[in-house]
């Protein structure tokens, strides 16, 4: 009982601070807690990032392998998302509980990411109907306290984002007329992914009569429901999905998805400007970068 009174008194609390765009750790309702960006940490991948938002902490490699094509999508390539949860990211994830939130997960990104509104799959084609890349997306996340969807959302920008180590292809013919693919063997001779629409994602959470964005575990366990939405750097929503158990009414969604597009269009300037201060330092620069 002692639980459920303290429970009850924690989201009384927090419901009302909401109301006056004030919460429990100084934040007003539509800011973020620190962001700490770290690129180029894998050192076997085609693009890698580590993103620390408050307590939460996510890791993402890319690699670039040739596949073939999907059968509905002939002249395009795609992506692939595997999601890790780390047992020792909150004890949530022991057992089968990370393994049923990482499916969650990926299933989320894959209607975030895979289709021509985010990334340019038609560019990732290398002939059409037989060879394409396929970039395999791993996550993993570290440690666990709240927001994962737009730490993870991060991570992915920022690896895409950094310069890619996709190798240019040549299609050679032999004397028998067959084709072979030959890759570079440069390692500067590469392919640098279009990155303009891809999206970051804005989970909002509803506490009370309000919304707040990158919500803490503690804010998360008082919430109705969530509603992510995917924005690009231009403004454009290229997803909406709802998350949790609750309901909201029409003029709540609105709300959140008009929220979501503004906030989420304002986190691409800050991260394009680090990543770029970051490359132009070249080999010399110091592997950790801020947001905020």
């Amino acid at each position: 009982y002692l639980h459920v009174a303290l429970l009850f008194w924690q989201q009384v609390i927090l419901c009302h601070c909401t109301l006056d765009d004030l919460r429990v750790d100084g934040r007003s309702c539509e800011d973020y807690r620190y962001v700490e960006v770290e690129t180029d940490v894998v050192s076997n991948t085609s693009g890698s990032a580590r993103v620390k938002l408050g307590h939460t902490d996510i890791l993402v490699g890319i690699k670039a392998e040739i596949g073939r094509p999907k059968l509905d999508r002939p002249n395009k390539g795609c992506l692939e998302f595997f999601v890790d949860c780390s047992a020792n990211a909150t004890p949530e994830f022991e057992g089968r509980g990370g393994e049923e939130l990482g499916t969650e997960i990926a299933n989320a990104l894959y209607r975030v990411y895979d289709n021509e509104r985010s990334v340019d799959l038609k560019s990732l084609c290398i002939t059409p109907m037989e060879h394409c890349w396929i970039l395999y997306t791993d996550v993993l996340l570290l440690q666990c306290d709240g927001n994962l969807f737009d730490a993870i959302s991060l991570a992915i920008k920022a690896a895409l984002l950094t310069p890619s180590k996709i190798p240019k292809v040549q299609m050679m013919e032999d004397e028998e007329g067959t084709t072979e693919i030959e890759l570079s063997d440069d390692p500067f001779d590469c392919v640098r992914l279009n990155t303009e629409n891809v999206p970051c994602i804005v989970t909002l959470c509803k506490i009370g009569q309000r919304h707040v964005v990158d919500a803490t575990l503690q804010e998360k366990a008082c919430s109705v429901a969530s509603l992510l939405v995917s924005v690009t750097s231009k403004g454009t929503i290229t997803c909406v999905r709802k998350i949790g158990g609750g309901s909201l009414d029409p003029e709540s969604i609105y709300e959140m998805i008009e929220t979501g597009k503004r906030v989420g269009k304002a986190l691409h300037a800050p991260l394009q400007d680090i990543l770029n201060k970051e490359e132009s330092l070249g080999k010399s620069r110091e592997k950790v970068g801020f947001i905020g």
